[in-house]
């Protein structure tokens, strides 16, 4: 309970409710406060429960509250299923029950938040049955219904779009930079066509310029469309392939088998079958329900105390005992040796339980093959992947050995010429090494003669130059190239600037005169945005202050004439007591005891002692009546009985009158016949 109450007292100081409680004060709440601060946990999760319980009918608030606990699946713990108890405490505010609903509020608040704003919409009003006969009446509920499920929906589309991670503010900024993005893209296309419009036959030009888009969009379809069908026609062959190796590997089997034989084996297949369909499976779904039921019978049971499994334990103890005992007796009464049918019996048992081990070995060799079979289509779906083949077979195979053989012969040969060829190089790299070492020596031998003759380095001068010139030579021909290229490039570009100067220059004369008049415009147009932007900023800010002024105004309007309605309720309220109050004093205060009147305490004390009286009154005429009830019943059955009785005697006495009234003379009127009762 101390930690019940120490956690409603944290979650009430938390946001939104701020209550500033602490144990001791919360504890000491008096009942109607204490359902007050419920209420306020009501208004908390539906805000239509905002309301002052002081204001409020108790009747009503009950119904409320009971209403909205309803719909929040509210379960009360109660003994023996009794919700009474219950609706008194929360009627009185008790805390045995006013706790428990709090602490199941807290914990699952957001969750009924969501709840309660479902109910406004899914809990449907009971319309009795009588009612839904007018037609217009029945339209009205089918369209309601019809709403509700619209509403289900979209709440799920509403609910999976937040879930999906997108946000409204994301997909507000994404609307306005794709906006930009399509102003930007305006101007574009506008500065574009103000550029193209010059050019000449801009209609056929953008019109060639559609069909060549048209004519690339068709290409990369057809393309796709070609890769598509390549795509087709290679899981198509490969099919045909598979399918070929497979008809072939069952014609391979099906050589040597006869009609008989293929016979047989379906007539095996065919028992297996039915033996796994008829005997084994049924067993086993049987027993599979049977657990079923075991486990939905101990689901809906209720959960058990130590005393409860105690009481099975001795259940299962007894029951086994008798187990026993019959199992004793039926074996003292069944001899081994009379029973002629135990033999037969025991060999059908150990028939059913082969039968039974080679079902379960058969099933696992199935199983087994199964998942050999889902792994070899695996190996050959990767094998076709990596290498884009399947594995072969039979003759295929025997293709692919010959082919094998001789791409052999022609590695062979290959690799003879290779060597030969290694050996070759291997001389021309040792002849290529002994002539380095004589050029070595005599560039050494050269190097000294120059030295001697005093001309060092004459020989690498000389080669420089020889190098230096045939490079010369060859920039001086790329010189000359480009030169004609540039030169031809100038006058080409010359002519086209002359062109386009002389295309050009109308134009610019008629620019010149409206580049003036635009600076013009411009210089206009800058001096009337500057008073513009003046004159809006002092607008503005008048307008924020003017804004605020009004708004702080109203505020203040409002609050004065709430204030002003409460305290015209409060006179009314007090001037409704002093009224009662100057009639009770005038009731005690006047002299004439005519004039005077009872006080509300007598009158109502009298009209209790009335009811009072009027219900012993009604308790004695009820007792009287228990006691009477029995004499009176069967003095009521003796009364019937008699009037049956005579009833009958009449009925015999008009059949016998009517029979004899042929041949019998009439009584006179004084006499009574000897027939006829008397009483």
């Amino acid at each position: 309970m101390s930690a019940q109450l120490k956690y409603i007292v944290d979650e009430l100081n938390k946001e939104p409710f701020k209550k500033n409680y602490n144990l001791i004060s919360f504890d000491s709440l008096q009942p109607l406060q204490l359902l007050q601060v419920l209420n306020d946990v009501f208004a908390e999760v539906n805000p239509q429960h905002k309301i002052d319980l002081r204001e409020e009918d108790p009747e009503a608030m009950a119904v409320r509250m009971f209403n909205f606990l309803r719909v929040l699946k509210y379960k009360p713990k109660t003994e023996a299923g009794s919700l009474a108890p219950f609706r008194q405490g929360l009627v009185q505010g008790e805390k045995q029950v006013i706790y428990p609903i709090l602490q199941w509020l807290f914990e699952r608040l957001p969750d009924l938040r969501k709840r309660a704003y479902l109910a406004r919409f899914l809990v449907r009003m009971e319309i009795p049955g009588d009612l839904l006969a007018d037609q217009e009446l029945f339209d009205l509920n089918e369209s309601y219904a019809q709403l509700i499920e619209e509403f289900k929906e979209c709440h799920k589309e509403a609910e999976q779009l937040r879930s999906s991670g997108f946000s409204a503010s994301e997909i507000k900024k994404d609307i306005m930079h794709m906006e930009e993005e399509h102003g930007q893209l305006k101007k574009r296309i506008e500065r574009m066509q103000k550029k193209v419009e010059s050019v000449r036959n801009y209609e056929q030009m953008l019109q060639a310029a559609r069909n060549l888009r048209v004519e690339r969009e068709q290409e990369s379809s057809l393309a796709q469309q070609k890769l598509e069908q390549k795509t087709q026609l290679l899981h198509a062959d490969q099919r045909f392939q598979r399918m070929t190796h497979q008809l072939k590997d069952l014609r391979a089997q099906g050589i040597g088998t006869t009609g008989a034989d293929l016979i047989r084996r379906l007539d095996e297949e065919n028992k297996v079958n039915v033996y796994l369909c008829q005997d084994k499976l049924p067993k086993e779904i049987e027993g599979k329900q049977k657990y079923s039921r075991d486990l939905q019978k101990v689901a809906n049971e209720p959960a058990m105390g130590h005393s409860d499994l105690d009481e099975l334990n001795k259940n299962i103890k007894t029951l086994s005992s008798e187990i026993n005992s019959l199992i004793e007796k039926r074996m003292v009464r069944n001899d081994p040796i009379d029973d002629k049918l135990s033999l037969f019996r025991q060999q059908a048992s150990i028939i059913a339980r082969k039968k039974e081990s080679s079902a379960e070995k058969l099933k696992e060799a199935m199983d087994e093959c199964s998942s050999t079979e889902t792994e070899l289509q695996k190996k050959r779906d990767l094998l076709k992947d990596s290498e884009g083949a399947e594995v072969l077979k039979g003759d295929e195979f025997k293709r692919y050995v010959n082919k094998l053989r001789g791409k052999s012969t022609v590695y062979k040969k290959k690799r003879q010429e290779l060597a030969e060829l290694r050996a070759e190089y291997g001389v021309l790299s040792r002849s290529e090494e002994i002539l380095k070492s004589k050029y070595d020596d005599l560039s050494s031998h050269l190097s000294t003669l120059e030295n001697k003759q005093g001309v060092s380095g004459y020989h690498d001068t000389q080669e420089e130059l020889e190098k230096v010139s045939a490079v010369k030579s060859d920039l001086d021909e790329q010189k000359g190239k480009t030169l004609d290229d540039i030169s031809d490039l100038v006058v080409t570009m010359n002519a086209t600037i002359s062109e386009k100067k002389s295309a050009l220059a109308p134009v610019i004369k008629e620019l010149r005169p409206m580049r003036q008049k635009c600076q013009e415009i411009t210089e206009d147009y800058e001096e009337k945005k500057a008073q513009y932007e003046n004159l809006a900023a002092g607008l503005e800010s008048n307008l924020s202050k003017l804004e605020q002024e009004v708004r702080g105004l109203r505020e203040e309007i409002s609050s004065e004439e709430s204030r002003y309605h409460y305290l015209q309720c409060m006179m009314k309220v007090l001037e409704v007591q002093q009224k009662r109050i100057e009639d009770e004093m005038n009731a005690y205060r006047a002299q004439d005891p005519a004039e005077r009147k009872k006080s509300w305490r007598e009158q109502y004390t009298k009209k209790i002692q009335e009811q009072e009286n009027l219900g012993k009154s009604l308790r004695e005429k009820q007792k009287a009546v228990r006691e009477s009830h029995g004499p009176n019943m069967k003095q009521m059955k003796m009364w019937s009985d008699l009037t049956k009785l005579l009833e009958c005697k009449k009925n015999c006495l008009l059949k016998k009158a009517g029979g004899e009234s042929v041949s019998a003379v009439p009584a006179e009127r004084g006499t009574v016949s000897e027939d006829v009762l008397v009483l």
